[in-house]
């Protein structure tokens, strides 16, 4: 059995084939509605990335998926909620910095992190590290912006709603508990108008946004929802794994 993720990986089987493009899987600690366990956002950005270094793989790409990072940027109502777990910027920055100062001393030169936290933002740290390490290259991929929801789900979801508990449907059944166990996924929306329609933006308290942490109803989802999402989702990816291996960026 050949391993696409670095934790069941030996140092045999990774030097029986070189590396062609490093994965990072990022997420978060934090309560997804009620049903969902608390390390969703990794779980789901991790088996997406492995399905995608699997597809990759048959196309003669070899990709190595990283331990997912579990340390997300929290929204303020969410900190107080038990272990629910808060990394500022700065420590995002410096673990991200660290892995890239890694993989770069061993010549590794192209790093995709695909992101599962809607909350976690990396374009500027990727841009400092982008200065300080002008041969190598990372992507970032928000895994659940790739592919319009439209299409594959009747409700949409902003967090733990119908398309991330059918993900997690399809690729972890025993972590989700009944669908009679979730909430509803009600959002109580800003008072200010200009803040619903994205003419300015500030953060949203959890608190008072949700009454069960979840933004988005659940109550729709399938495993075979969760299925066909999750292999669209991958097939872009693998598409773009393949082409960062394949070419330069100009």
């Amino acid at each position: 059995m050949v391993h696409y993720e670095l934790a069941s990986a030996s140092l045999k089987e990774v030097r029986q084939s070189s590396v062609d493009l490093v994965i990072l899987p990022w997420g978060a600690t934090e309560p997804h509605n009620l049903h969902l366990p608390y390390g969703t956002d990794c779980f789901a950005s991790a088996s997406i990335s492995a399905d995608a270094a699997q597809k990759a793989a048959l196309k003669g790409i070899r990709c190595m998926v990283l331990p997912s990072i579990p340390l997300g940027s929290q929204n303020p109502g969410q900190i107080e909620i038990p272990l629910c777990l808060h990394a500022r910027y700065e420590t995002q920055k410096a673990i991200l910095t660290d892995i890239v100062a890694s993989l770069h001393r061993q010549r590794f030169r192209k790093l995709v992190i695909v992101n599962g936290h809607g909350g976690n933002n990396f374009k500027n740290m990727i841009r400092d590290l982008a200065v300080d390490y002008p041969n190598f290259t990372i992507v970032i991929a928000n895994w659940y912006e790739i592919i319009p929801q439209q299409a594959y789900f009747d409700n949409r979801d902003d967090h733990a709603g119908e398309m991330e508990t059918s993900v997690m449907m399809h690729y972890y059944p025993d972590l989700v508990l009944s669908l009679a166990e979730a909430g509803d996924g009600t959002e109580t929306p800003f008072a200010i108008e200009s803040l619903n329609d994205k003419t300015a933006w500030t953060p949203r308290h959890w608190a008072k946004a949700t009454a069960d942490t979840g933004i988005g109803n659940p109550k729709m989802a399938t495993v075979a929802k969760g299925k066909r999402y999750a292999a669209a989702v991958s097939d872009k990816l693998c598409t773009l794994f393949i082409e960062l291996v394949n070419n330069e960026l100009y």
